[in-house]
């Protein structure tokens, strides 16, 4: 079966800026080892899988190279710019049928803005364990790591620093034992997202990284859903004085993205997390994929 798709730059205005993402149109009746075996396939992080909805504008499945998940930051920027610039979507607003729910999607002045879930708080984690996965020394960390999910969980840790921030190096064996403390279902489910308090550039407010476990590339550009729950995590013990603030990652990869998160409701209990950014369509093609299971 034959397939347009748009390789596109999520939460950056020009090439190779931000993090990419393949969304493939009318891909979601795809079968799972279609999908995954596509991702890997691209070398990308993620990517998104289109189709009809029942309860919304568009069905959107969003693929790891090992696995589905519910919702991804990212791919959703990249698949409402890729909708946006085919003309598949009228007016500036679209509702997405995700794993997670329904996701609500503005366009203002370009700037391509989800309103993602209210964040849940589950438990706080060992920052000993934590350290060990990332490879740093305890005193790095500020606070207590706290897994935080607005569609899709991480663990939020804050380093003092950003030389603790380039530092930062993944360690199997320790991611391992922090998801089996944490009772995570595989090892790429409970990856540390790493955040300081000063910015990459002078606009930012925040600078991250996402450190990656394989079969997925080592690093993640730019994390949407993860930086959202970062602002929920900020928010909520009080490092995050403003309800809105600038989120940037990828500069260390030579990928530099931004996002404008706001925060929906109060700071010990939002409502919702909103995370905007651009969406820069680098690639347009078609491909062809093995017929739908």
């Amino acid at each position: 079966m034959r397939y347009d798709f748009d390789w596109v730059d999520a939460f950056s205005a020009r090439a190779f800026g931000g993090n990419g993402c393949a969304v493939v149109h009318g891909g979601a009746e795809l079968s799972d080892e279609t999908c995954m075996a596509y991702v890997r396939e691209t070398s990308l992080v993620e990517c998104t899988f289109t189709g009809p909805s029942e309860v919304a504008d568009v069905r959107v499945r969003y693929f790891l190279a090992s696995r589905e998940i519910p919702f991804a930051g990212h791919p959703t920027i990249a698949t409402v710019a890729a909708l946006r610039d085919r003309g598949l979507m009228t007016g500036d607003a679209i509702t997405l049928d995700t794993g997670a729910g329904l996701v609500r999607v503005t366009i203002v002045d370009d700037l391509i803005e989800m309103t993602q879930v209210a964040p849940e708080f589950g438990a706080f984690a060992d920052p000993e364990l934590v350290a060990a996965a990332v490879s740093l020394p305890v005193d790095a960390i500020v606070g207590q790591p706290q897994r935080v999910s607005t569609g899709l969980p991480f663990c939020i840790t804050v380093l003092r620093d950003r030389a603790s921030l380039e530092a930062a190096q993944l360690d199997i064996p320790g991611l391992t034992r922090l998801g089996e403390a944490m009772g995570a279902e595989g090892i790429d489910m409970m990856e540390p997202f790493l955040v300081t308090l000063e910015g990459a550039t002078a606009e930012g407010d925040t600078f991250s990284r996402l450190l990656m476990a394989p079969p997925s590339p080592p690093e993640d550009p730019f994390t949407g859903s993860a930086t959202g729950a970062m602002a929920a995590y900020l928010w909520r013990h009080g490092l995050m004085e403003p309800d809105h603030f600038i989120a940037e990652q990828g500069h260390g990869l030579g990928r530099p993205g931004q996002a404008v998160v706001t925060r929906v409701g109060p700071a010990e209990a939002p409502s919702g997390i909103r995370v905007a950014g651009r969406g820069y369509v680098l690639m347009r093609g078609t491909v062809d994929l093995p017929d739908a299971s």
